[in-house]
């Protein structure tokens, strides 16, 4: 279906102590004197340290301490926090890599091992290596070793577009090593004071660097090749399009650039023209909305990067919460961008398809284009995985990302997009099957199916749609549906009328049920708090967020009508004519509620049904008339 894109990353040999390089130890500096001109632009050094007043908040978040305005004047959320975990997880994987191959190992608090790499050479090859680098260096050479807090001159060079409270920045410094510098930028001045507390209050001065500059003229003034970015982070409120053209430029060659997009909405298919004039595909409402986000979101970051000659190689890609998070790669190949015309799936270019769907007779609705290549690199989500699964207390969400991480491992990478269990039995009408039971079917079948982690009953299988509906119809024979109650123009009765070629075998077997299943992993998250979510948008001068939820409450249905007193609601009922008294059966006289002199051009048949009136008294004996309209 698709020329899948092979990444070749550069295997890191694990060398003995002869072939160790020279030992390399930096020594901390203190910060340098102020520099005024730096203070104006917002990258001058922290103030000195304060405590927080009554408006503040602290909050410890991984080895990190910040303040913050109990107000929404800076933007935080601690829902976020496994955004944020994941985060350190895959830089310090990536800093792994990329260091590896200058010969610089990395220290991370809590593991045993420096060096965890896969070795796969052979004898002869290990001692060619051996001898050869041992002609190069002194007996007694230690190789470089990078720990956290200190700065790597040889290390990464990271960059925080939007960083807010600067609580990402000196996570970064105090938890992932081997980086050379953090720029923490903001274009709010306030968010930069706040900033540059918190550095002087976490000590990372040293490493990381409050700026003010809007973000997008920040990446483009570091389109140098000398002063790109190894490490871009953007996790903008909203949609971060207006920034991708400028990070695609400002990152270095393999560079890294982490994404988030939390204007879900938009994403998934209710507004498809904003959908189109952001990221230039047209999304379509569906169950696998949310891993169509995510391939969305992939194909515009390499439309844009195509326009300068380079191109993305996704390393993992998750929908959270509210959010889908996107980490890729960013390479220069012209032969490879020409390459993305080809991979890509295109409704202009796709298969030729009749206008109505061949199962249900509904006419089909085009979206896209997508990014139809994997939107995983399972060897890197492999290596983040041992990582956090052996130093679990390295993060507070340790155990969900093991549990996601898992199930993206058991993802089938060559499928896109998924079905749900309910949105095959609801097209159908008929009782929903177990999990297992549908992917025992598959299995029996011959074809392969996994789960997803953007959906808790996603079925993810390369069976074409005849045989899945060929599986559901078996199934609706085992519990069947009234016919009678189709109508024959619906997707059930067209569906269901046609007798299933394929005899299903609903036996549970053994390996359907996946592994992460199995361990019992934290796969999906529960809602962490009350009134969790997307956040209000920060505002100078803003209100708490207690005041702000307050605020919403009392606003409630604040375009509906104003409720009527007892005498607006009797004049208004009074110029509506009485339909009893028209047909001459009306018996209540001047007590009836509506006029007894019809208006000109009133309709009776607009007459209300409610009425302030009550009628008069019956006896048992006496039914009285019959029931009129509605009486307070």
């Amino acid at each position: 279906m698709t020329h899948a894109r092979i990444v070749l990353w550069l295997s890191l040999t694990l060398r003995s102590t002869r072939s160790l390089c020279r030992a390399h130890f930096v020594e901390w500096q203190p910060p340098k004197p102020p520099n005024p001109v730096a203070m104006e632009n917002g990258t001058g050094p922290c103030r000195e340290e304060r405590p927080p007043t009554a408006q503040e908040t602290t909050v410890t978040e991984g080895a990190a301490k910040i303040v913050f305005p109990s107000s929404n004047e800076v933007f935080y959320n601690p829902v976020q926090e496994f955004n944020r975990d994941l985060t350190c997880a895959v830089i310090t994987e990536f800093a792994r890599i990329q260091l590896g191959t200058k010969g610089i190992q990395i220290k991370v608090p809590g593991e045993k091992d420096l060096q965890k790499v896969v070795v796969d050479l052979s004898e002869q090859e290990e001692e060619k290596v051996d001898s050869k680098d041992g002609e190069n260096l002194a007996p007694g050479d230690q190789p470089q070793i990078a720990v956290v807090g200190e700065i790597c001159e040889e290390g990464l060079r990271v960059l925080e577009g939007l960083a807010a409270s600067g609580l990402r920045s000196i996570r970064f410094a105090l938890e992932v090593p081997g980086l050379r510098s953090v720029v923490a930028n903001d274009a709010s001045a306030r968010a930069v004071d706040l900033m540059r507390h918190n550095v002087q209050l976490n000590g990372v001065a040293h490493l990381v660097q409050p700026n003010q500059a809007d973000a997008r003229m920040l990446m483009y003034q570091h389109q140098k090749v000398s002063e790109r970015f190894d490490v871009i982070d953007l996790d903008p409120y909203g949609s971060p399009a207006p920034f991708l053209d400028a990070a695609v430029q400002a990152v270095s060659e393999g560079g890294l650039l982490c994404v988030t997009c939390t204007d879900m909405a938009v994403l998934a298919g209710n507004s498809g023209e904003t959908c189109y004039s952001k990221y230039g595909a047209m999304a379509l409402k569906s169950r696998a909305c949310h891993e169509m986000a995510l391939r969305i979101v992939l194909h515009s970051l390499d439309l844009r990067a195509n326009c300068y000659q380079r191109f993305v190689v996704p390393l993992l890609s998750i929908s959270a919460d509210f959010y889908v998070r996107v980490f890729v790669r960013v390479f220069t190949g012209q032969a490879k961008v020409k390459a993305s015309a080809r991979v890509k799936f295109s409704a202009a270019c796709g298969p030729p398809v009749s206008p109505e769907c061949e199962h249900c007779g509904q006419r089909h609705q085009v979206g896209g284009p997508l990014w139809a290549e994997p939107i995983h690199n399972l060897d890197f989500v492999g290596r983040v995985l041992e990582a956090v699964s052996t130093n679990p207390g390295r993060f507070h969400t340790s155990e969900r990302i093991r549990g996601v991480l898992s199930v993206i491992t058991e993802e089938l990478p060559d499928v896109p997009l998924y079905y749900t269990l309910d949105q095959l039995s609801s097209t159908i009408h008929c009782n929903t099957p177990s999990l297992l039971q549908l992917r025992s079917a598959l299995l029996h079948a011959g074809f392969r199916v996994s789960l997803s982690h953007a959906c808790k009953s996603a079925v993810k299988t390369d069976a074409p749609s005849t045989a899945l509906w060929d599986i559901m119809r078996c199934w609706e024979k085992t519990c069947p549906v009234k016919r009678e109650r189709l109508s024959e123009t619906s997707p059930a009765f067209r569906i269901l009328s046609v007798e299933p070629r394929l005899q299903a075998n609903f036996t549970i077997r053994e390996d359907a049920n996946p592994s992460s299943r199995q361990r019992g992993l934290k796969r999906f998250q529960a809602n962490p708090e009350a009134n969790w979510g997307p956040r209000p948008r920060a505002r100078p001068g803003a209100k708490a967020a207690s005041e702000v939820l307050e605020r919403c409450r009392l606003l409630q249905n604040k375009r509906k009508d104003p409720p009527e007193d007892r005498a607006q609601r009797a004049a208004r009922l009074k110029t509506f004519p009485c339909k009893r008294f028209k047909e001459g059966t009306c018996q209540r006289g001047d007590q009836c509620c509506y006029s007894h002199s019809p208006l000109p051009g009133a309709s009776a048949d607009a007459t209300p049904t409610d009425c302030l009136e009550t009628p008069p008294a019956r006896t048992p004996l006496d039914p009285g008339p019959a029931a009129g309209p509605g009486v307070d």
